[in-house]
């Protein structure tokens, strides 16, 4: 299950209610952590080692959720980056702003020379 980040919560309301304007990002990113990613994006993301955020793509909205819409692969590991545990969505490659979070279904212990892959329709981001 994913939960929207604390800047995204605020930018959905502001944007309807307060009539603030909104521009959404042209691409979202994933990016990968060994432990939660909390609502005000305080978890840690991965760093080094190869790693580096990977555009992701969705599909339309179904039933207040979406999936992402094909596999995403992460570069070839050049270290040990852990056990990757949860995800965060982000409006940039680098820096920006979490826009939502969630655990992975399997956590994945991703060691020199691996490469994670993020399945077609693995990544569910709901409105609840």
């Amino acid at each position: 299950m994913s939960s929207m980040s604390d800047y995204l919560e605020s930018a959905i309301l502001n944007h309807v209610l307060r009539n603030t304007s909104y521009t959404s990002p042209t691409t979202v990113y994933i990016g990968l952590s060994t432990a939660s990613m909390n609502d005000d994006a305080s978890g840690t993301e991965l760093s080094g080692s190869g790693y580096a955020r990977q555009s992701i793509a969705f599909d339309a909205p179904s039933s207040g959720a979406c999936t992402n819409s094909a596999d995403v692969d992460f570069p070839v590991a050049t270290g040990s980056w852990g056990t990757v545990t949860h995800y965060g969505i982000w409006d940039a490659s680098s820096s920006g702003n979490m826009l939502a979070h969630g655990a992975l279904t399997t956590s994945k212990t991703i060691a020199s020379g691996d490469i994670l892959r993020v399945g077609s329709g693995q990544v569910t981001i709901t409105a609840a």
